[in-house]
């Protein structure tokens, strides 16, 4: 039963993953967070307008920034006003484990 529960878990978190990854402006989000961590909403925004040209609202982003915060894919730290977002590439990578082997296993059947 307890084998049961924590594959529920598992499935579960990579749903969030790939409903998190589904979406593009995410997926620039995690690009900007990944090229330059540690930023504020409001850079998140400008660099979302300036590089991108996407004119969206601060709670818009904000909507995104909280389904990938579900998802784990990006963690955040408060400091004094400001919350500071920063790209987590840990889910990605049990993700890539679920399917991805090293050379020596792929060959043996």
């Amino acid at each position: 039963m307890i084998c049961k529960s924590v594959l529920a878990y598992n499935v579960g978190v990579a749903d969030e993953i790939f409903k998190a990854l589904a979406d593009p402006t995410r997926r620039k989000i995690l690009d900007g967070l990944a090229e330059r961590p540690e930023q504020t909403l409001f850079e998140i925004c400008s660099r979302l307008s300036m590089k991108h040209q996407l004119g969206m609202s601060r709670q818009a982003v904000s909507q995104h920034l909280a389904v990938l915060e579900a998802a784990g894919l990006v963690e955040t730290r408060r400091e004094g006003r400001y919350k500071f977002h920063t790209l987590n590439t840990a889910p990605l990578k049990h993700i890539a484990e679920r399917w991805i082997r090293p050379d020596d296993q792929e060959s043996t059947p």
